[in-house]
């Protein structure tokens, strides 16, 4: 193998990093948490999703 291969292999291994680290950061965002709430607590409901697929409040929003 060439020393290009070496470079090209480091350039790939940096980029899948950045975009895991992207991914990573923007899956915490504070405004996905209503989502991410609502799709954790969805298999533990015993109806289905509402029709107009609109998000319910959290318990959270919901006292305030």
């Amino acid at each position: 193998m060439s020393a290009v291969w070496g470079h090209v292999a480091g350039v790939f291994i940096v980029l899948m990093m950045a975009t895991f680290l992207g991914i990573w950061a923007w899956a915490w965002l504070p405004r996905h948490k209503r989502t991410f709430g609502w799709l954790a607590r969805l298999p533990m409901e015993d109806g289905a999703a509402p029709a107009d697929d609109s998000i319910p409040p959290t318990e959270e929003e919901e006292r305030r």
